[in-house]
């Protein structure tokens, strides 16, 4: 009864306030991308071994990533990711997108303007060669009269308001998107408690406690999904699934660092304590 009662005392706790990283230094900001190459990410495409870039899918042009297709004849299911190396668990993630040109022949339909950013994804080298999705949680990215930065659970579940989410894909609360070009958005992740996206600053969507479960992604090692396993941390993945496009300014400010206000490594915005930081 004891453990019962503390369960629903924990179910019932509001979450933590939003930390303030608005008032991060630019310096503090890390660029995961810089603009010459793809050094530190690693490309997985469906029905091709990790690092197969197949066709150039992934390129560099202009000082920026593009998803390209101009070297296809077929899309062929290669649904696709550009994974950076590093996993990574409180942070926020900004990043610029547009989308550009027409969907590569034998694209689904529902990929047409549409892309977005996995994370607390599985580790790349466990994503087996024919698996469609990673298991792991996207915010997504529309254009063509849709809302953007929406979320989908390829292999997880969510909870809004402690309530089991049962769609796969979610709307957020963002107005509806034409093709208007460079598109500002961020993604506020604390580990295992809570997800905010953003757009124009602005908290467009919010959910909870993302977890292994779920359908959607199929060809996967059983080993790896786990059911019921909260995700505390996993890979970021920029997403290739038919339709060209493009991104710049991937940046991430860690919210896990020293907690310590004595230590010159103390940051206000921290919000999971790292000790090892404090040196």
């Amino acid at each position: 009864m004891r453990t019962l009662a503390l369960l629903l005392t924990l179910s019932i706790l509001p979450l933590s306030a939003a930390p303030d990283w608005r008032s991060a230094p630019p310096e503090d900001w890390r660029n995961l991308f810089n603009g010459r190459n793809l050094d530190g990410w690693v490309v997985k495409l469906a029905h091709h071994e990790l690092g197969d870039n197949y066709a150039d899918t992934f390129r560099v042009e202009n000082g920026v990533v593009r998803v390209m297709y101009d070297k296809y004849d077929d899309f062929g299911a290669r649904f696709g990711h550009l994974f950076y190396n590093q996993k990574l668990s409180h942070y926020v993630l900004s990043l610029e997108y547009r989308f550009f040109g027409e969907q590569m022949k034998g694209g689904p339909d529902y990929a047409r303007l549409n892309s977005g950013v996995m994370f607390h994804s599985q580790a790349p080298e466990t994503i087996l060669k024919d698996q469609d999705w990673p298991i792991s949680v996207e915010a997504q990215f529309l254009a063509g009269n849709r809302t953007t930065m929406n979320v989908c659970t390829p292999g997880t579940e969510i909870f809004m308001k402690g309530q089991m989410v049962k769609a796969h894909c979610t709307s957020s609360t963002s107005r509806k998107h034409g093709d208007e070009g460079w598109v500002a958005v961020e993604v506020e992740v604390l580990g295992g408690e809570r997800v905010r996206h953003l757009l124009g600053g602005q908290t467009v969507l919010e959910y909870e406690k993302p977890t292994i479960g779920g359908g959607v992604a199929n060809g996967f090692d059983p080993a790896i999904k786990k059911d019921g396993t909260l995700l505390e941390d996993g890979y970021i993945g920029l997403q290739a699934e038919s339709q060209p496009v493009e991104f710049r300014n991937i940046r991430l400010l860690n919210l896990s660092g020293c907690m310590d206000p004595a230590s010159p490594a103390y940051r206000p915005y921290f919000v999971h304590r790292d000790d090892s930081r404090c040196t």
